[in-house]
C-alpha cells in the first residue's frame, strides 16, 4: 500500500506482516510494494537493500520515506530463529557461491542466542537507509 499525503513529506509505504510468513514471500510482497511497475523482483537480501536506496520502484533515490511494518510481531515470530536457521542450513547445502565458513559462524552464533534472525536483518537493512524512517506496528 503506497500513501502519498500531501501534508506529510515522507511517502508513506505499508507491509502488511499478514501477507506473508516466510523470507520468500516477503520478497514477493514487497517486490509488489515497492517495484510494481518494473521487471525487477526482489529475491535476496542484498537485492532488498539495493531497492530501498530509490531511483526505480515506487520512490525516488533517496526519497523520504516512511515504511510502516503492520503486524511485526507476527513478522518477527515467522522470519525468527527457526526460519534462519533454515536459511542458513540452505546455504551451507548450495555451497558454491557461498561462503559456507561465514554461514557457519552464522549458524553457530544464532544457536548460541547471539546471533540475528532474518527479521532483525530486514530490520537492520531498513534503518540503515537515513531517508527512511521504520515504523513497526503490532496491527
Amino acid at each position: 500500500m503506497l500513501n502519498t499525503s500531501s501534508n506529510n513529506k515522507r511517502k508513506m509505504i505499508v507491509i502488511n506482516g499478514g501477507h506473508f510468513s516466510s523470507l520468500a514471500g516477503f520478497y514477493k510482497e514487497i517486490s509488489k510494494i515497492l517495484m510494481k511497475d518494473a521487471d525487477w523482483k526482489v529475491g535476496t537480501l542484498d537485492g532488498f537493500d539495493d531497492i530501498l536506496y530509490g531511483g526505480f520502484g515506487v520512490f525516488g533515490n533517496k526519497e523520504e520515506i516512511e515504511i510502516i511494518w503492520k503486524e511485526s510481531r507476527k513478522s518477527k515470530e515467522d522470519l525468527g530463529s527457526n526460519a534462519t536457521r533454515e536459511f542458513y542450513e540452505n546455504k551451507i547445502r548450495q555451497g558454491k557461491p557461498f561462503n559456507i565458513q561465514l554461514i557457519q559462524q552464522k549458524l553457530d552464533e544464532l544457536k548460541e542466542g547471539k546471533g540475528q534472525t532474518l527479521f532483525e536483518i530486514l530490520v537492520d537493512i531498513i534503518e540503515s537507509h537515513p531517508h527512511i524512517m521504520l515504523r513497526l506496528e503490532d496491527n
